[in-house]
């Protein structure tokens, strides 16, 4: 009885550990699993307008842009079956210097980290292009 007791009270706590919500770069929540390393940052000498249209612009070539959101420059997309999400900050407006986060899910709550850096490499290179 007591084996099973703390069997169950185990698998109880391991469950709650392994679910939970994550914070997304844009400021929302999304169940997924916490304590793992979801997003890559990457900052450039340039102005947040010329960020946000590369991000813009990598997102929709790979996949489908989900949501815009200009008030806080963030997106939203789908690619291969997995959220990605990019924030874009302003750090310093007089070098300018600004911030780009990419942060990846997948639909089971997971990490994609591969595809995070992927995404960040490809708004960078977009960039030095133009």
């Amino acid at each position: 009885m007591k084996n099973k007791f703390l069997i169950l009270l185990l698998v109880a706590g391991l469950a709650s550990l392994v679910a939970g919500c994550v914070s997304t770069v844009d400021g929302r929540s999304e169940a997924g699993i916490p304590f793992l390393k979801d997003s890559v940052e990457g900052r450039y000498e340039r102005t947040v307008p010329v960020v946000f249209a590369a991000a813009k612009q990598v997102l929709a070539f790979n996949g489908a842009l989900v949501a815009e959101n200009t008030l806080n420059n963030s997106l939203e997309a789908r690619i291969a079956q997995r959220e990605v999400f990019v924030r874009v900050q302003e750090l310093d407006p007089v070098k300018p210097i600004t911030r780009l986060v990419v942060q990846t899910r997948t639909p089971a709550g997971g990490t994609d980290i591969d595809l995070a850096h992927e995404i960040e490499k490809q708004i960078a290179l977009k960039m030095a292009a133009h």
